[in-house]
């Protein structure tokens, strides 16, 4: 007798969930198995921006030694960049001599080899949606007379010839740049906890 109360009830529950779930689904579309797994996060690649583009930068002499290396991080963390390639180093001459091989003819080329060896430099490989472009906006006009106020130059440079930070200046440069200062195995490719929140369109 029990048993059988018992089965009514659970019956009678379980018609009406489903009366109560088709109600509160009723006015909503019914989902293909395509849409679901779309919205699951397995979108196309064409929704999905390039969140793997990657540029170098670099605190020059000056601005290592003015300690503005953890400022400058800071900004390119807080715009969502993620970090992939981090090193200092007094560099060579003949990577300065390829970094800036299109001003070899110039009469500053001199000056501006040994400025570059002067003292270490931070040299920094970000990675992010646009992050070429977005970069040379951050850091500002090459002449800091020129450069915004909110920029890295325009807010901690003086003089062109002390314009703290360098940043490849198109996504082909970016990938030179970075053969040229980074071997392989000194990037890391990691994914960040936030990433689908701050990449994903």
């Amino acid at each position: 007798m029990q048993r059988c109360i018992f089965r009514r009830v659970v019956q009678q529950f379980s018609f009406r969930e489903q009366e109560t779930t088709k109600g509160v689904l009723s006015g909503f579309p019914t989902t293909t198995t395509t849409t679901a797994a779309a919205a699951s996060g397995r979108r196309s690649k064409s929704s999905v921006p390039d969140v793997r583009e990657r540029t170098l930068i670099a605190v020059k002499p000056d601005g290592v030694h003015r300690r503005l290396v953890g400022q400058i991080i800071q900004r390119f963390e807080q715009r969502g960049f993620k970090l992939v390639g981090l090193k200092m180093l007094k560099v060579p001459e003949d990577l300065l001599t390829q970094h800036y091989c299109q001003l070899r003819s110039k009469p500053f080329f001199p000056r501006l080899l040994e400025y570059m060896s002067s003292g270490p430099v931070v040299a920094m490989v970000w990675e992010g949606h646009k992050v070429v472009q977005a970069s040379r906006l951050m850091v500002g006009h090459t002449n800091p007379a020129e450069a915004q106020a909110g920029t890295v130059r325009g807010d901690f440079s003086f003089h062109v010839s002390r314009n703290v930070v360098h940043a490849s200046d198109s996504l082909e440069g970016a990938q030179r740049e970075i053969q040229l200062w980074f071997t392989g195995k000194e990037l890391m490719n990691w994914d960040c906890c936030d990433q689908s929140l701050t990449c994903e369109l």
